[in-house]
């Protein structure tokens, strides 16, 4: 087996151009520690964007991992197993969720959400009722019909047409889905109650119980997309439960595996009712390998000592950042929740995030971008606290360098 070192350069000759990595290739993690093929070290702020939940090569993760590496890795859906059963429960226990769908990526989770959405509204009411509501800026996944349900119409183009009966509303506006909702057509909204790919926006806790109240009087399904704001990211295990607004179906993926491929729609029994035997299904969706690794992160990011953790880190970092950007002037705010954070950048700084994230990279720390005007930041949800003020260091070297 070759094991020689591959250059960046090989991407362009093998790969698919619809990315476009940077100029390193990290080959080791620890922690919160990343080393690339000249062994030079980073800390890492970007959590594989929110996947990474307890960092790299977590012992108990490598752990899970091996223990079900050596029982058994795959079954078909013909049959179930035993660590997809036992995360199932832990879910349903841990959350307003009484059955779980598993899949393996944010996006098929959606996906998944979507259909039964429609599917549930076509059993109960007919099939007239069958529009969505999103929001502008929100992001839902890649496959034609979540790109079409997100509100950001560059990812669609050149790919229609798109599924219809979706329909786009402001996001934090409640009288901009007023004025689109039906309770003749409307079946679903679909939010994420913290923007991530949109700028990391949280949303309104009137805005969110405003929406609840109108899928009440509508007959609509809400959707609480998760992929991002989930497993710990906010504080809490999901998002909802930060806000007391209680969805009927709700996604999740990103670090319910801490890496690991995995992801799960969750929802009630009344509504899973409609997905009926052959209606929906995933091949490796429920896989054992993936099931096993997410019950040892469920477990651990569950534990009341580590959610409380997040908020002192997120504290920590959210000062840290604020107070770089007071210094050298730019960033206007830093907003989010838990460890999900966007540090807004002014107008002088306005398109430019792209510039902070290679600078950091340049002095040895890993940070995101949500658009071209907020730097993103998404670690691990156990980062060692020096390791957050060597982070904020080596930040600051690059915004002075960057502002000199």
């Amino acid at each position: 087996m070759n094991k020689e070192p591959v250059s960046r350069e090989l991407f362009d000759e093998v790969m698919v151009p619809n990315y476009a990595p940077g100029s390193i290739i990290p080959v080791r993690g620890e922690g919160s520690r990343i080393w690339d093929q000249e062994g030079r070290e980073f800390i890492d702020l970007q959590g594989g964007i929110a996947v990474t939940c307890l960092g790299h090569s977590h012992p108990g993760l490598v752990g899970a991992l091996h223990d079900q590496a050596e029982k058994i890795w795959h079954l078909s859906n013909v049959m179930t197993n035993e660590p997809a059963l036992r995360l199932a429960k832990t879910l349903c226990d841990l959350t307003f969720a009484e059955r779980v769908f598993f899949a393996n990526s944010g996006a098929e989770a959606n996906e998944a959400a979507f259909k039964l959405a429609r599917r549930y509204a076509w059993e109960h009411h007919g099939k007239e009722k069958n529009e969505i509501i999103s929001f502008k800026n929100s992001f839902h996944g890649r496959t034609l019909f979540t790109v079409s349900v997100g509100g950001q119409p560059k990812y669609l183009e050149g790919f229609e047409p798109a599924p219809g009966g979706i329909h786009h509303a402001e996001f934090n506006d409640l009288e901009s889905v007023k004025k689109l909702i039906s309770k003749e057509k409307t079946c679903a909204i679909v939010v994420e109650p913290i923007q991530g790919e949109g700028g990391v926006m949280p949303g309104d806790q009137a805005f969110l119980q405003g929406l609840r109240d109108l899928c009440d009087e509508n007959d609509a399904l809400l959707v609480f997309d998760e992929v991002q704001s989930g497993v710990g990211r906010s504080g809490h295990f999901y998002a909802y439960q930060m806000y007391g607004v209680v969805p009927d179906i709700l996604s999740s993926a990103k670090g319910l595996g801490g890496g690991f491929p995995v992801a799960a729609m969750l929802t009630t029994a009344k509504v899973a009712a409609s997905l009926g035997v052959g209606t929906h299904g995933s091949t490796y969706g429920g896989n054992a390998l993936a099931c096993a690794v997410a019950q040892r992160v469920v477990d651990t990011v569950s534990q009341p000592e580590i959610l409380k953790g997040v908020k002192a880190r997120s504290d920590k970092l959210r000062k840290g950042m604020m107070d770089i950007g007071e210094r050298y002037g730019v960033f206007t705010e830093v907003r989010g929740a838990g460890l999900l954070l966007g540090c807004v950048l002014t107008e002088k700084w306005q398109g430019k995030a792209k510039d902070f994230l290679n600078a950091g990279l340049e002095e040895g720390v890993m940070v995101l971008v949500a658009g071209a005007n907020v730097i993103r930041l998404a670690p691990s949800l156990i980062i060692p606290e020096p390791d957050i003020e060597l982070a904020l260091e080596r930040f600051e070297a690059a915004v002075k360098k960057l502002t000199a």
